[in-house]
């Protein structure tokens, strides 16, 4: 329904000057759509205060409202053309009245998790990039054309606006930090099995990718939920920090459309937190996160950590065991090396592991899960507070190679969740005692006792076929950005 209203967008936008890249479509996507959201959230809310017999308190101002500036309606509810500010008038609104407003809003709100202090924060972080009048106008009016009256268009948007994260994720750079493979992220969930009362968490929230297949898990599997619940999911379930404004938007968003209409996600560095501030009070039930690896922390982040590296994901991995409650239960995405690494850093934090959580299972993932990445990776599962007796491996193997056009399914992920339930051995899967596991090194390496199965191979035609296709979307990219010069 709403499929053509996306193309609409990033069609008007892909002409404009200032929007060069995937990341700047979905970020200025974003901030229309927020203001919409916002504005038929407004609506129905004074709809159900008139209901009641009560005056509503309008949170935007009328001359900032959507339909105030954006898209005024006709007293038969048409799009009033007359009337709607357009080219510089337009550009000079939203850039020197619209945003201020917008960003006040951060010093009036009441707290972090309300929907006013998402208001001046979302604003506070991004800007808009669309240098012609006439060209937001274009997008502000293919925005309106979307609702978010029912259930069925809420859910319609969300898929529309994963498939954005997705795109840009694949367009390569940091677009790629902020898309985990949803297969993945399910089948993490699954394992760990979440219940309503339980707080999740994700301290490196990307896209929220984790936080909503957790919401739309826990609708699943709660179909006859009660009016509690449904508060509790709502409000007191889903945490994350975000340590990027975009990142932090598109959460922000994707959260809002899967039917949290105030996510509790924080603008800010994770690994600035030092570990022994945090209290049983900051603690979670379950963690489920994809952290930044490769990066390198300054020293003075570096001491807020007891194992002190430079290497972000042993840092955040630090974090994630300090944050979660004693019997919490924790699925996290890491670099395959953190199984092997020799440094003193590595060994100690795979003895800090090993000793204060429960390491059930390690799911060893395969080349081209996560697209444009070049490394593989690891998912552990772990329970914190017992020391680990024994850890089950899974290694995933498709039998196919994964790349842009044949991605991760949930179907390649059927056999890791069915067999992970009884720890059960095959040829994918085999179980290693702690007592085998080398006390000098605690090396933690995914070798499959019998040499496992054969390795597949890509074809040289298959490399060269995603050579091709590759060079075709560079110099696709490339047509554009000559197009604007």
């Amino acid at each position: 329904m709403f499929e053509q209203a996306f193309k609409n967008i990033d069609d008007a936008l892909r002409k404009d000057a200032g929007c060069t890249t995937e990341l700047d479509y979905t970020e200025q996507t974003s901030w229309l759509l927020f203001l919409k959201y916002l504005d038929a959230l407004e609506k129905e809310r004074e709809v159900e205060a008139s209901l009641s017999g009560k005056k509503y308190s309008f949170i935007i101002d009328f001359p900032y409202r959507w339909e105030t500036w954006a898209a005024p309606k006709d007293k038969a509810g048409n799009f009033d053309h007359n009337r709607a500010i357009t080219g510089d008038d337009l550009l000079q609104f939203v850039n020197g009245q619209l945003f201020p407003y917008l960003q006040g809003f951060k010093v009036k709100a009441a707290g972090p998790n309300t929907i006013e202090y998402k208001i001046g924060e979302i604003f506070g972080e991004i800007k808009n990039r669309v240098q012609s009048g006439y060209t937001l106008r274009d997008v502000i009016e293919h925005v309106d054309e979307l609702r978010f009256g029912t259930q069925t268009e809420k859910h319609e948007l969300s898929h529309l606006y994963e498939a954005k994260i997705r795109n840009m994720g694949n367009a390569g750079r940091n677009g790629g930090e902020y898309y985990t493979p949803r297969p993945l992220i399910r089948a993490m969930i699954k394992v760990l099995n979440p219940q309503i009362g339980e707080t999740i968490y994700d301290g490196a929230v990307g896209s929220a990718g984790f936080l909503c297949e957790a919401y739309e898990y826990l609708l699943r599997e709660n179909p006859k939920r009660s009016t509690a619940q449904d508060r509790i999911l709502q409000q007191h379930t889903f945490h994350g920090k975000e340590k990027k404004s975009l990142a932090y938007v598109i959460a922000i968003m994707n959260m809002i459309l899967h039917g949290i209409e105030a996510p509790n996600i924080i603008h800010s560095n994770t690994l600035t937190e030092n570990l022994a501030d945090i209290q049983a009070k900051d603690q979670f039930d379950i963690v489920l996160a994809n952290p930044p690896f490769g990066g390198k922390e300054r020293p003075e982040v570096q001491q807020n950590f007891p194992i002190r590296t430079g290497e972000t994901a042993s840092l955040f991995l630090q974090h994630f065991i300090r944050i979660l409650k004693a019997g919490g239960r924790a699925a996290i995405v890491i670099k395959n090396t953190f199984l092997s690494n020799t440094d003193n850093a590595s060994v100690a934090l795979r003895k800090k592991l090993l000793t204060e959580c429960n390491l059930h299972t390690v799911l060893d993932c395969p080349q081209g899960t996560f697209q444009g990445a070049g490394v593989k990776t690891v998912v552990l599962f772990f329970e914190k507070g017992s020391p680990t007796r024994k850890v089950w491996y899974f290694q995933l193997d498709p039998g196919r190679s994964l790349g842009k056009t044949n991605p991760l399914n949930d179907v390649d992920l059927e056999e890791f969740v069915g067999l992970q339930k009884g720890f059960a051995d095959s040829d994918k899967s085999w179980s290693l005692d702690v007592s085998a596991i080398d006390p000098r090194t605690f090396d933690l390496s995914a070798k499959h006792p019998d040499g496992g199965g054969d390795v597949s191979h890509r074809s040289p035609l298959e490399i060269m076929d995603e050579i091709v296709a590759l060079d075709a979307d560079s110099a696709k990219v490339f047509q554009n950005i000559k197009a604007l010069l």
